[in-house]
């Protein structure tokens, strides 16, 4: 059958291990001796979902970190104002990866096989540290996290956890079973196309589900999660054992109230702090403005903000911890702004303490 010389070709120049390949032949071989029976096309779905899947993670593959700490901080600072005391911590977590590089550690175990040596456990919390940011929303938790993975040259994959609650979500199903198909951790490597990247793990503490589907949930993202296990992660789909040792990951929280004393244990807490009024005009000023600029299509002689006007800008129309409600304050504006210019009414427009409630009405943003 054509199509499973399609499969077989597939299997035979992937990098996946060995004994899986050795169980996608015996799965093909055993669905060649069903062709013509009632049952083929069902048992051929199946078959070729699996062996999609694990042909598909990228076994062998890494990009190359840049583990230079002044790069970091720079890239870092370039996009995020204040948080020095986060920016601190990151700084050092990278500095000791780099030394640990720098006497002979390995920080990239290129196996192709990983049926050898599987049973040592490769993890090791001083080259990938499990950061957790915990912090309210809008304070840039998220937005850091993919910066940081910039400044590390790593591949990016955000992982949202809102509303999980079934262990299947992060280990996977059976193949045997209906519906069967890895789990979210699997789908991130696949996505992200290297066996390194970082994995934002977004909003643990909104898992769902009953008190204790909640716990076995989170004791199944500890067994990720833990440098002492992750070297060989079971995906219950896979059924064989995946290494996780050199997956830098990142999660996120609003409050710790929700997760296991067990699960915190394995976390590096890095708390991010509300912005002041005057952290957030930097923002504003420095950071917000020329992305929307960019995004709106206005120049900088087309739009423009007054240094009186931040004040009434940043607290009058609603406080929040976070930065959003001013991004989309500002937003407002720019979107007004440009539908001015395009109707032909102005040519440039300066935001002042004068003009500044024509553009946000008071009915706009969340009241103080």
């Amino acid at each position: 059958m054509d199509e499973i010389k399609l499969l077989e070709k597939q299997l035979k120049s992937s990098k996946c291990p060995e004994e899986l390949k050795e169980r996608g032949f015996k799965l093909l071989s055993r669905l060649d001796k069903m062709h013509g029976s009632g049952n083929y096309s069902a048992e051929y779905d199946s078959v070729e979902k699996y062996i999609g899947i694990i042909t598909s993670i990228p076994y062998g593959k890494y990009t190359d970190d840049n583990l230079d700490a002044k790069n970091v901080k720079k890239v870092l600072d370039s996009h995020h104002f204040g948080l020095d005391e986060v920016k601190n911590r990151i700084v050092e977590y990278i500095s000791v990866m780099k030394l640990n590089e720098m006497k002979g550690g390995n920080l990239k175990q290129k196996k192709t096989d990983l049926s050898q040596n599987m049973a040592t456990l490769t993890g090791n919390s001083s080259r990938a540290p499990v950061l957790c940011f915990v912090g309210v929303q809008g304070i840039g938790k998220t937005t850091f996290a993919k910066s940081l993975s910039q400044a590390l040259n790593r591949n990016f994959v955000r992982v949202s956890m809102n509303a999980m609650g079934s262990v299947s979500q992060i280990k996977g199903a059976p193949k045997s079973s209906i519906g069967s198909e890895p789990g979210q951790i699997v789908k991130a490597l696949i996505r992200s196309d290297c066996m390194n990247p970082l994995i934002l793990l977004d909003e643990i503490d909104k898992v769902s589900g009953s008190e204790d589907k909640r716990f076995d949930f989170l004791a199944a993202t500890m067994e990720v999660l833990d440098p002492e296990q992750n070297g060989s992660f079971m995906d219950q789909y896979l059924d064989y054992p995946l290494d996780l040792s050199q997956v830098f990951f990142i999660c996120t929280a609003n409050t710790l109230g929700t997760l296991s004393a067990a699960l915190l244990d394995r976390l590096e807490i890095i708390r991010f702090s509300s912005y002041s009024d005057e952290e957030k005009q930097h923002i504003a000023r420095d950071y917000l403005v020329p992305k929307i600029r960019a995004a709106t299509g206005l120049s900088e002689n087309e739009l423009s903000f007054s240094d009186d006007v931040w004040a009434l800008m940043i607290r009058p129309l609603g406080f929040d911890a976070g930065i959003r409600q001013l991004e989309r304050n500002l937003i407002n504006v720019a979107r007004r702004v440009a539908r001015q210019i395009v109707e032909g009414e102005v040519k440039s427009v300066e935001i002042n303490p004068s003009n500044f409630r024509t553009y946000i009405p008071e009915d706009i943003g969340i009241y103080s």
